[in-house]
């Protein structure tokens, strides 16, 4: 921007592209750092799912071969049971395996997102076009945690 003598303000020949640059690496940024924490989200998520899960499964088991075993252990193999269900509920409850999907495909639309943004980058030409289909694709990041997983050949 240049100032002229009497006050108005007038921007410089390059001072839209830089604009345009600096937006699309700020765009590059947040997908790296959101890329980061959807990765460290999913990991999370599937080691509930794990901690939660597997006891579950294994405390069933165990309480179904108590039970059938003997009379003597049926109390034993009723408060199994009860863990096992309590677990499996608190599985359900937290949705850990859809959470950790919704991270991981989040995950790889920031990579996405944050892929585009260093092509476009690399260009000597920057457009307010291609600021508009990383602004889009931010948006579809952001739609991943919530959505479905992508129908095929949809972008």
């Amino acid at each position: 921007m240049a100032t002229s003598a009497d006050g108005t303000t007038s921007l410089s020949p390059d001072e839209p592209a830089h604009r345009l640059r600096a937006e699309i690496e700020r765009l590059r940024d947040e997908a790296t750092r959101q890329r980061t924490l959807a990765h460290r989200r999913a990991e999370f998520w599937t080691k509930a799912d794990i901690a939660l899960g597997f006891p579950a499964a294994l405390l069933a088991g165990a309480a179904g071969a108590a039970g059938l075993a003997s009379a003597d252990v049926r109390v034993p193999a009723a408060l199994a049971a009860l863990a096992s269900a309590g677990f499996a509920a608190g599985a359900g409850f937290l949705r850990s395996d859809s959470r950790r999907r919704a991270n991981k495909r989040a995950r790889h639309a920031w990579a996405s997102l944050e892929a585009r943004a260093t092509v476009v980058l690399a260009q000597e030409l920057v457009t307010p076009e291609a600021l508009g289909d990383l602004l889009e694709c931010r948006q579809a990041a952001l739609a991943a945690y919530d959505g479905e997983e992508p129908q095929p050949g949809a972008r």
